[in-house]
This record gives C-alpha cells, sequence and structure tokens, in this order.
C-alpha cells in the first residue's frame, strides 16, 4: 500500500482498532503500520486476528498484538485496553470499525436482530470511546478517537435502518465529544465511507445474485468503487499530527454516491446526448410559444 505520508509520520501512535482483523480495518492497520505506528487489533475470533497478526509481524516484528473482545460488553473492552496498555505502554489513538449489517424490510427483523446490530455499532463505539477516554484524561494523554460511519448518517436509509441509528449515534456522540473533551487535547472526528469491497461484509450485503439486479457503481457519480488504500491514506491523516486543528468533522470518502443520490435531477444522468437534444427541442419550443 502507498501511504500519502512521509515515512514515519505516526511513529509515536499506538493505535487499538476494533474489527482490526479484516477488511477495512486491516487494511488501515497494514497503512498505520507502514506510518510507524503499533497497532493492537481486536475482535470477537482470535484465530482471524492471530492470522493477521502473524502476517504483519512477519512485516513489522513486535508492532501487532491481537486481543479477542467482544466490543458490546464493558468488561472485556477495559480489559483489551488494559492489555494493549501494558503491552505497548500506552494507547494514544482508537479507531471504531467494528460493524455490523445485513439488508431487510425492517418488520421482518426480530427486536433481537436490531439489538445485535446496534449493540455492535453504537455500544460497541461507545464503550470503547467512553473507556480509553478516561484512561487519557486520567493519564493526561492528548488522544485521537476515529469513528468509521456511513453517509446515511445525514439522511437515513430504508432496509438498513438498524444500521443507520447505530451510526448516526456514533456521529452524534463524535460531534458531541468533541467540544466536550477538546479542553483535554482529545480529537474525534470520523470517516463515511461508500463502497469499499470487503469479502466479509460485501459479500453479505451485496451477494452474487443482488449485484446482477443493482449494480451499485451506477449510483456512483465517478463510477467505480473506492480502494482500501484511499481509505487507509485517509485513516492515516486524521489520526497524525497533520490534522491537529480538525475535530468533530464526519470527511465523506464516497466518489460523489450520497450527493448525487441527494440531488432532485441525478436521475437525468441517464439521458443519452440524442435524448438531451429532444429535451432542448423541447425547451426553447415552450420558450418560443
Amino acid at each position: 500500500m502507498k501511504s500519502m505520508l512521509k515515512d514515519g509520520t505516526l511513529n509515536e501512535k499506538v493505535v487499538l482498532i476494533t474489527g482490526g482483523g479484516t477488511g477495512l480495518g486491516k487494511s488501515m492497520a497494514r497503512m498505520f503500520l507502514n506510518l510507524g505506528a503499533a497497532v493492537a487489533i481486536c475482535s470477537r475470533k482470535m484465530e482471524v486476528l492471530q492470522k493477521t497478526a502473524d502476517e504483519f509481524n512477519a512485516e513489522y516484528p513486535g508492532k501487532t498484538l491481537p486481543i479477542q473482545c467482544n466490543v458490546t460488553k464493558y468488561e472485556e473492552v477495559e480489559n483489551c485496553l488494559n492489555t494493549a496498555v501494558a503491552h505497548f505502554g500506552k494507547v494514544n489513538v482508537l479507531v471504531n470499525n467494528a460493524a455490523g449489517n445485513f439488508i431487510s424490510p425492517t418488520e421482518r427483523l426480530s427486536h433481537r436482530a436490531f439489538d445485535i446490530v446496534v449493540d455492535i455499532v453504537l455500544r460497541g463505539s461507545y464503550n470503547f470511546t467512553l473507556a480509553t477516554g478516561k484512561y487519557w484524561i486520567e493519564n493526561k494523554i492528548k488522544g485521537t478517537v476515529l469513528s468509521i460511519t456511513t453517509t446515511y448518517t445525514f439522511t437515513g436509509s430504508a432496509f438498513v435502518v438498524p444500521s443507520a441509528c447505530g451510526k448516526a449515534g456514533v456521529l452524534a456522540m463524535t460531534q458531541s465529544l468533541a467540544v466536550e473533551w477538546a479542553k483535554y487535547g482529545i480529537r474525534l472526528n470520523a470517516i463515511a465511507p461508500g463502497p469499499f469491497p470487503t469479502k466479509g461484509a460485501w459479500s453479505r450485503l451485496f451477494p452474487d445474485e443482488l449485484q446482477h439486479l443493482f449494480d451499485p457503481k451506477n449510483k456512483i457519480p465517478l463510477e467505480r468503487f473506492g480502494e482500501h488504500e484511499e481509505l487507509a491514506n485517509l485513516a492515516s491523516y486524521l489520526i497524525s499530527d497533520y490534522s491537529a486543528y480538525m475535530t468533530g468533522e464526519q470527511v465523506v470518502l464516497d466518489g460523489g454516491e450520497w450527493l448525487q443520490g441527494a440531488g432532485q435531477f441525478s436521475f437525468f444522468k441517464a439521458l443519452s446526448p440524442e435524448m438531451w437534444d429532444k429535451v432542448e427541442a423541447i425547451v426553447r419550443k415552450g420558450k418560443s410559444s
């Protein structure tokens, strides 16, 4: 992965990443390591974490620590943080990346299914943010929180209502604590990614049968998906000292997708040049009448 930042930019950073063993979490962790950081990666599946840690430690010896943790259990979250601090001496960056989601008409969901998504997305994020925030304040550490949200924190979204509720809560937490904890030197920001395909989450949301019916790229003005390297570079900037004056912001990285959906006349993209000629002729006729 190619970094836009200079070597050593994250030399003094110890980053705790939830959901760090796969997908975007793994991609961010690799970029952070490449820039000099040490990383603690956590999730519920230790075998997945260990495999990723072994891969990273072969390239960056001793810089990756896997920690099994259920983000919805506060006691496990505290233990995860304490384990990372004991191993590396400190933690000064938190990345709230763990998430859960599935597409369904809301009336088909059980309350348990709703709970599962909201618990991972919102409870997991505030558990880790609260635990690390208390640790930073007590130890006078100027920490940084980066949360991975979604573009539908602006608008809500049908068929992923539990995720929309949870992610909107994470954004509200980010904006609220950015003001409240600024006096401690703690910054909080978020990235709202568009489609960045991963083997796990992407295949659950868009199995092959659905992709044939609805090509997600048709919704993106730049007509392509995001590259993991692009998101990892933005994340690296937001946790680095280069962004020291930024807090409480949600940065959208989606190729223009949500703006196209929000625009009232975006559907006119489907018109061919010949169809535009006809529209223009109709408009001119209307003006002359």
